[in-house]
């Protein structure tokens, strides 16, 4: 059994030729992986840069798109501007409480008018009847003629 002479004298302690072994291989366990590692932060560096490069054109395209509705927006924007005041006026005729009659108004001039109407139409067909029937017959005076 080996003791270390500097032990308990706040000196550090001097690895053994174990701990020198088992600290080789986890460094070169570590060194054969770092090929792997690297890859894979290759790997994630490019599918960043994809990933940047989509973002780019994403933005590129929305602001293309908010362009062109600005545009549209400058050019409606006077017009629409314009009919405010009619749009104004038609608001307030409509809260005329006058406007509120016209449904009823509208079906009384139906009720009304409708059979008054229907009772002409039928009147001028008979009328329209007798008139062809009065074309067709031949007059009387043209017979004492031949």
């Amino acid at each position: 059994m080996l003791v270390d002479p500097f032990r308990g004298l706040g000196m550090p302690r001097i690895p053994g030729f174990g701990e020198l072994v088992a600290l080789l291989q986890t460094q070169t366990e570590a060194l054969s992986q770092l090929p792997r590692t690297l890859a894979d932060l290759n790997g994630a560096v490019r599918e960043l840069t994809a990933a940047t490069t989509a973002a780019r054109d994403t933005i590129a395209s929305a602001q293309r798109m908010a362009e062109r509705l600005e545009g549209l927006v400058e050019e409606l924007e006077e017009p629409v501007r314009a009919l405010r005041p009619g749009i104004e006026r038609v608001g307030r005729v409509l809260d005329d409480p006058a406007v509120d009659t016209v449904p009823e108004t509208l079906r009384r001039i139906h009720d009304d008018l409708m059979p008054l109407i229907h009772s002409l139409r039928q009147a001028q067909s008979r009328v329209g009847s007798v008139t062809g029937l009065l074309r067709r017959r031949p007059a009387d005076d043209e017979d004492d003629g031949y």
